[in-house]
């Protein structure tokens, strides 16, 4: 039976799916409070749904699993979508779960499943940075979600505990809407990042990285691809809308 405390739940779902050998990892707001220590009380922020993600291979065992834990499967939105994204409902708590199948697509497709090997619980920093990064329409959650993970986490080459700046600067460098997104919204954090009750040392690590993110995705050769799309620049949408995603 589901649990009422949704962190509680999220972590009694990863147990079943790691004991399951199910390819499961969780991400959005929970994953972010997973990745953190302390939060500080400004970027503090309530968790209503529990956002997962899964292998195209794995789609269907994932199913199997979430529905003995007790959820309920959105079988028309799964008919039709779940090659990509999955729907169920947690009916004893009145909670939506999201499991994103390969690629996490909203206003831009990002990679999610190919490096879930390093970690066990969550997708990896960087690809949880960049879900939250790539939103177009910034909310108040995700601006949160973004200065704790840069708060905690250095920006670095590598994985494990610190954001893979490389990794982002080279699927951007591919990418320029994705690139236009990041820069659109690194310059929102650090405008933003002023209206938070965060002490100072706090808001100067946020700057800090989001300024060392930005620096490594700016020395990245971009690709043909790039180069030409960069001559359009914001003459065209170069975003997808998430709502037209769903349908």
């Amino acid at each position: 039976m589901s649990k009422a405390e949704i962190v509680v739940e999220a972590e009694r779902i990863l147990d079943a799916a790691h004991e399951a050998g199910v390819p499961l990892r969780l991400m959005g707001g929970l994953a972010v409070y997973a990745h953190s220590e302390e939060i500080p009380e400004p970027l503090r922020r309530s968790y209503d749904d529990i956002d997962l993600a899964t292998t195209k291979k794995a789609g269907r065992r994932t199913s199997e699993l979430l529905v003995a834990l007790g959820y309920e499967p959105s079988k028309e939105f799964n008919a039709l979508h779940g090659a990509r994204r999955l729907l169920f409902r947690d009916p004893a708590n009145e909670r939506k779960l999201d499991v994103f199948v390969d690629s996490f697509v909203m206003c831009h497709t990002i990679p999610i499943t190919g490096r879930l090997e390093l970690d066990e619980r969550t997708i990896p920093l960087a690809e949880l940075l960049l879900t939250k990064l790539q939103v177009v329409e910034l909310t108040d959650k995700d601006v949160r979600d973004i200065a704790t993970l840069l708060n905690e986490h250095d920006v670095g080459s590598a994985d494990d505990n610190t954001i893979n700046g490389d990794f982002i600067a080279r699927l951007t460098a591919d990418d320029w809407g994705l690139w236009r997104t990041l820069k659109l919204n690194l310059e929102r954090v650090h405008d933003q990042i002023e209206t938070l009750s965060l002490d100072a040392a706090a808001k100067g690590r946020v700057v800090e990285r989001a300024h060392a993110l930005w620096e490594r995705i700016e020395r990245e050769p971009k690709s043909r691809k790039w180069r030409v799309r960069d001559r359009v620049g914001d003459r065209k949408r170069w975003y997808e809308v998430p709502d037209e995603v769903r349908r």
